[in-house]
């Protein structure tokens, strides 16, 4: 079993959801008692949203690439940052380092294409859905149509994230106007929504959306899972 190390803190209650995942498959996998060989490096949040609303990407390039560093001197063999936003590194961290990175954009594509999806709606933190660095990895990779919502869709979905999921807070109204979003989505075409934030799968589950869901944290814990076992890529129902 390979050494899975945890890029987290990036919030701390996606990084929970993480362990709890990557473990529980282990252990299905496994059977037993067997867990998962894993290391988290774990931010401060409140450091690393600092330097993102001030655009200041350089900086938290370079600290990304040094806990990237702490990992793999601790024993990792393979990073997995556990945000979808921070993932806008996610090349400079692999050249730096020279270790093998699970990329959240393919592990979330691979199963969307499975399902026969070619149009999908994207929802996560207005960096994730207005840069390029994640919606053109799922087109020019995958050939995937990435539908993002309008300009009120995209702040509404930012602020809840940052206001709200990152805090802990789950509220009815914001599930309600997630909603919507993703009616409005899909009244634009598309055939599913990606969860491209790790905190919105504690928010929207299948059952709230109007389109099939597709939860960024859990299958990229579950790719990172395949990999540690070097099994082929499990893809959930």
């Amino acid at each position: 079993m390979k050494t899975i190390g945890l890029i987290g803190g990036l919030s701390w209650e996606s990084s929970v959801e993480y362990y709890r995942i990557i473990n529980q498959e282990t252990q299905r996998r496994l059977g037993g008692l067997h867990s998962a060989r894993c290391l988290m490096y774990s931010f401060d949040f409140g450091e690393i949203e600092a330097l993102q609303a001030a655009g200041d990407w350089d900086a938290a390039t370079e600290r990304m690439i040094e806990a990237t560093q702490k990992l793999r001197l601790a024993g990792a063999d393979g990073i997995v940052i556990c945000s979808n936003t921070m993932h806008l590194m996610a090349d400079a961290l692999a050249a730096a380092v020279g270790m093998p990175l699970i990329h959240i954009a393919d592990a979330t594509a691979a199963p969307v294409l499975a399902g026969g999806y070619k149009t999908v709606g994207l929802l996560g933190t207005r960096f994730t859905m207005e840069k390029d660095f994640y919606r053109g990895r799922m087109n020019e990779r995958y050939g995937l149509e990435v539908l993002i919502p309008g300009p009120e869709g995209r702040a509404l979905v930012d602020g809840i994230i940052y206001e709200e999921l990152v805090r802990g807070l789950i509220r009815a109204e914001s599930r309600r106007k997630y909603q919507r979003v993703i009616g409005d989505l899909k009244s634009a075409g598309a055939e599913a929504v990606i969860l491209g934030c790790t905190e919105i799968g504690l928010l929207i589950q299948a059952a709230d959306s109007a389109l099939p869901c597709f939860d960024s944290t859990e299958l990229h814990a579950l790719a990172a899972v395949d990999w540690a076992l070097d099994l082929p890529p499990s893809i959930p129902p």
